[in-house]
């Protein structure tokens, strides 16, 4: 017969193993190489995606059979106290990395309130300054309009015509580009103002039902207007939705969101990394809401439509 060759499946315990080998050694002998040791293995830990629970019931685990081990009671305190230093040891990746999260937040959060100072400009200078110019072009036409004949002064009130539509898209456009009302009144009665205007324009229908009371930080509001303004932007862009529910509720101190719509939807799985997504726009939702200490997650098969679901916690 053949002898079949088995690969030796990997312990699952074979962490555990080292990680009490390690310990027993530097509780023998405090060497800082085995300190070093005990980093590297944090490192590990990490790629790994181990807890940090996972990391102190493997410490615990490991301590207790050498406490149990050990009859002398000075020795028993001594392994604590050297124990706490090699677990410390073997955190300290931990450590590192919530500080580089920590960081990374904070550069986020002020590189969304850099643009959104810049929204702000741009739409002042939109809502404003065009708006002044087109009033001295008005008055210019009434100007050259008194001298004209009346077929021409028809004309030219044609002209005032479109000019007045265009002042009424500059007015709207800046209105959605940073809308005074959010700053006023918060975000519920922007969202409201928000699809109203995209409704009409895109001939959809837009539900918007909120049982959220009180203002929230300025910054969280900011961040829930822009992600429910993008989600809005894919169902008519993308999804070539008929239909648009938005739904906002508070739970256990947090305030919750949905935008759901009945379009083509997607496999949501895969948005990450499919390149044809990339005009919805999902990773800068969720950076946008990282940074205030939301979540977002997306709930799309295709045919089905998609739902988009922010929770942000304590209301930020």
């Amino acid at each position: 017969m053949k002898s079949r060759s088995r690969r030796k499946p990997k312990s699952p315990s074979s962490f555990k193993g080292l990680y009490a080998r390690l310990l027993l050694g530097y509780t023998k002998e405090e060497r800082e190489s085995t300190l070093g040791q005990a980093y590297e293995l944090g490192r590990t830990a990490l790629a790994e995606k181990k807890s940090l629970l996972e990391m102190v019931a493997i410490h615990h685990e490991a301590l207790q059979e050498l406490v149990l081990r050990e009859i002398d009671k000075k020795r028993q305190a001594h392994l604590l106290r050297v124990s706490s230093d090699f677990l410390a040891e073997c955190l300290s990746p931990y450590e590192m990395a919530h500080r580089g999260f920590q960081d990374a937040v904070a550069a986020l959060r002020h590189l969304n309130e850099t643009l959104e100072e810049e929204i702000k400009r741009i739409a002042y200078s939109v809502h404003d300054e065009a708006g002044q110019l087109l009033v001295a072009v008005h008055l210019a036409l009434a100007d050259v309009s008194r001298g004209l004949p009346k077929p021409q002064q028809q004309q030219v009130a044609q002209i005032e015509q479109l000019l007045n539509q265009v002042e009424n898209h500059l007015r709207r456009y800046s209105h959605e580009l940073r809308p005074t009302i959010l700053d006023d009144l918060g975000w519920i009665p922007a969202i409201r103002f928000l699809a109203e205007g995209i409704a009409k324009r895109a001939n959809l229908a837009i539900h918007v039902r909120s049982t959220v009371s009180g203002r929230l930080a300025g910054s969280a509001e900011t961040a829930l207007y822009r992600v429910v303004q993008e989600a809005l932007t894919n169902a008519v862009k993308h999804a070539k939705a008929r239909n648009v529910w938005i739904h906002a509720w508070s739970e256990n101190q947090n305030v919750c969101c949905s935008v759901r719509d009945d379009g083509s939807g997607f496999v949501s799985r895969k948005v990450q990394t499919a390149a044809g997504r990339k005009g919805l726009g999902l990773v800068a939702m969720q950076e946008r809401l990282s940074a205030v200490g939301g979540t977002l997650h997306i709930e799309s098969r295709p045919g089905q439509g998609t739902e988009l679901l922010i929770q942000l916690s304590g209301g930020g």
